[in-house]
């Protein structure tokens, strides 16, 4: 393998590694907008780790392609520092996501309970049978 070979795999390596932190820093500004129930926030991150997600893919489908050599080779292409780095990224993106995937999971069920309760509140519930009792609401008046 030639040197800019070496170089070029090094430099999409390197590209590789950068889009694995963005993603990650995406996924926290993600559940930060969860969190701050900041729904533009959000839909802006989402189409952010889309973006992100593609580029990623093509990205490992360019480093995992046959090389002119070896695979053995191509694996020993890349900066050992570099490919630590990758793994260790790679490492955290995972645990990130597991945390992700948790809070919509939890946000979606608290989702669902807001909108039965909003639902209850709109007189949209089962009622048992029998004669019907007056809504009354509570006032209060500063």
């Amino acid at each position: 393998m030639s040197g800019a070979d070496v170089s070029t795999r090094n430099g999409t390596a390197g590209e590789h590694l950068q889009l694995l932190r963005t993603l990650a820093r995406e996924l926290e500004r993600a559940m930060a907008a969860i969190a701050g129930n900041n729904i533009d926030e959000l839909e802006d991150s989402v189409a952010s780790q889309q973006a992100m997600s593609l580029r990623l893919s093509e990205l490992a489908d360019e480093l995992s392609a046959p090389l002119s050599l070896s695979r053995a080779a191509g694996a020993d292409s890349i900066d050992q520092d570099l490919n630590g780095q990758i793994r260790a990224a790679n490492a955290q993106l995972q645990k990130l996501n597991l945390r992700y995937s948790i809070l919509l999971k939890h946000s979606s069920r608290s989702v669902a309970l807001m909108a039965s309760l909003f639902n209850s509140f709109r007189g949209q519930f089962q009622e048992d049978s029998g004669a019907r009792l007056k809504h009354q609401t509570w006032s209060c008046q500063m």
